[in-house]
């Protein structure tokens, strides 16, 4: 690479260390970097894809990592673009998505050589200490790139640090200087960590722990990100018997839904079965229940398996434990199943497991009764939407929501979903759903994407840019819009904190309502998209149905589901 300019070399480097995909933004920092991808191209340097502002960029950023475990690249525009992805990037900080972030900065300001620096440099991009400063509480490492010398290592450490474990975004901020100039030195060679495993006397000690109970329940909120650690989480659960629960927000498939095995959401109807457990074992969970101290009962023992169990990034965590053990998921899971079975008769939990099962097969059936009687009503209704969805998706379909409180009602419906087909997007902060969506739709183009999103979060979303990706890069979704009119969410705290309050005696809920309502519709064709309003339950089948079709034309199609409104 000695000799190539700084932004060939870049690109080089970034390819060398495994990143196929650049998700970027328009700006005015990067000149350097375009005139390198005029000459170089995709495979020999990672694929340049840019969208139309910084969030759907960091969300393409994110689905994509999460649908194939691969390092992207996310290219901005100097701080004011970095600014605009911070809150994606926090998320796949607190998520463990991996991610190189770039963002530009000027430290010549037109004078000397490079007199091309544009006068926004000085007057409107600078802030001291350069993007790298302001970055730092978002990332797992932030430096601002200060001699073009170490430009080649730097970026390849940069790599390095992302895929490390806990994996997550860095960031480095790249003076255009540097990228205009011819590189001295190149790289040294490097490879990518291999992630930690949990210690063999450690999953010993948890094998022990486990076959010990007599009861045991598992519960799990991120063991889904890697498909073959649901496989080895089947295996443990059949082993002992135990059911497996989602933590009340599950990011993504952790269990088959479909299993015997598979208990549902903790939620208020599964509290009991956790108090009853003489053994509660937390798999890549970070918020189980809440609060903290609410659940298990108090002679329960708690026993924590994770890539990063004490979630450093968290000011307070607060769960009871009585053994962690810190691993990489994949290799400690499938270390445990062998475990388990020198320690475990395979037959010892069969009645257990039956017993389970008649519970998993009453569950989903009152479930599926509750939502054909919801098809019944003159509005519609979240679990019509769900039993409907059920039924008519594709086998191979993904399913990605931003739904907040719609969620439980849809998803607990959703058993044809399988390990990697589903993903939630709201770590933190709405608005990243549709670029989300569409880096997994761009990872894994073969397969039907579902964007499940409520109307107050769509309004967090860069609609324009994410519909214009979307058209651009021949990424069809079925965007199933519940519109609602409002925030029920923010409602929801007035009535639970001061249920005989003013707000709900004279019906004034501040800021709740979502007034006039616009032409979702028209927002969709605008975009040469496929669009419809349903408004009656008996019309919801027929549209999902249409939306299919559209997106297997390869066009956008959403769906406006007209539900009972926040405010009547």
């Amino acid at each position: 690479m000695k000799g190539l300019s700084g932004a060939e070399t870049l690109l080089r480097v970034l390819c060398a260390m495994g990143v196929e995909r650049i998700f970027a933004s328009p700006g005015s920092d990067w000149a350097p970097l375009w005139e390198a991808l005029a000459k170089l191209h995709w495979p020999d340097v990672p694929q340049y894809l840019s969208t139309r502002h910084e969030e759907t960029a960091v969300g393409m950023a994110t689905g994509y990592a999460k649908a194939t475990g691969k390092l992207p690249a996310l290219v901005l525009h100097t701080t004011v673009g970095a600014l605009h992805a911070t809150m994606g990037v926090r998320a796949a900080l607190h998520e463990r998505i991996p991610m190189v972030v770039l963002a530009g900065e000027s430290i010549g300001f037109a004078e000397g050589t490079h007199s091309v620096m544009g006068r926004q440099w000085l007057r409107l991009l600078t802030d001291v200490g350069g993007p790298a400063r302001l970055m730092e509480h978002c990332v797992k490492w932030s430096f601002g790139l200060n001699a073009s010398v170490i430009l080649p290592h730097t970026v390849q450490r940069a790599c390095q640090l992302a895929m490390a474990a806990p994996k997550g975004p860095v960031f480095v901020s790249v003076p255009t200087e540097f990228l205009m100039e011819a590189m001295s030195a190149d790289a040294p060679p490097a490879v990518l960590a291999v992630p930690p495993s949990a210690q063999p006397a450690a999953i010993e000690d948890l094998a022990r722990v486990l076959s010990e109970a007599k009861n045991p329940v598992i519960v799990t909120e991120e063991a889904g990100k890697s498909t073959s650690a649901v496989q080895s989480l089947v295996a443990v659960a059949e082993l002992l018997g135990a059911p497996v629960l989602d933590a009340w927000q599950p990011y993504y498939v952790n269990f088959p839904r479909d299993h015997p095995l598979y208990g549902g959401v903790v939620a208020e109807d599964m509290e009991e079965v956790l108090r009853e457990a003489d053994l509660v074992f937390l798999v890549e969970a970070v918020a189980p229940w809440h609060p903290p101290s609410a659940l298990p009962g108090p002679r329960t023992r708690v026993v924590v398996l994770g890539e990063e169990p004490l979630h450093s990034n968290l000011p307070f965590w607060g769960f009871r434990t009585d053994l962690i053990v810190a691993g990489e998921l994949d290799a400690s899971l499938a270390a445990l199943v062998e475990q388990l079975k020198k320690a475990v008769p395979s037959s010892s939990r069969k009645a257990s497991i039956e017993r389970w099962r008649g519970r998993h097969e009453k569950r989903r059936n009152e479930l599926r009764a509750q939502a054909r009687a919801a098809g019944e009503k003159n509005t519609i209704d979240n679990r019509w939407v769900g039993h409907s969805l059920n039924e008519l998706m594709p086998p191979d379909a993904i399913f990605v929501d931003e739904t907040i409180t719609h969620r439980l009602d849809v998803v607990r419906l959703l058993d044809r979903l399988q390990p990697g087909s589903f993903f939630e997007t709201s770590y933190g902060g709405l608005g990243m759903g549709l670029g989300m969506a569409l880096g997994i739709k761009h990872a894994l183009p073969e397969r039907t994407v579902i964007m499940a999103i409520g109307d107050g979060a769509f309004h967090y979303n860069p609609v324009p840019a994410s519909f214009g990706a979307s058209q651009e890069h021949r990424l069809p979704l079925l965007i199933l819009l519940f519109d609602n009119a409002g925030y029920l969410s923010q409602k929801g705290d007035v009535v639970k904190e001061y249920p005989n309050g003013n707000a709900v005696r004279t019906k004034k809920f501040a800021g709740t309502s979502i007034e006039p309502k616009p032409d979702y519709v028209a927002l969709a064709r605008a975009f040469g998209g496929h669009g419809e309003k349903v408004e009656k339950p008996g019309e919801l089948r027929p549209a999902l149905l249409r939306g299919f079709q559209s997106v297997a034309k390869g066009q956008l199609a959403l769906v406006h589901l007209v539900l009972e409104p926040v405010n009547p």
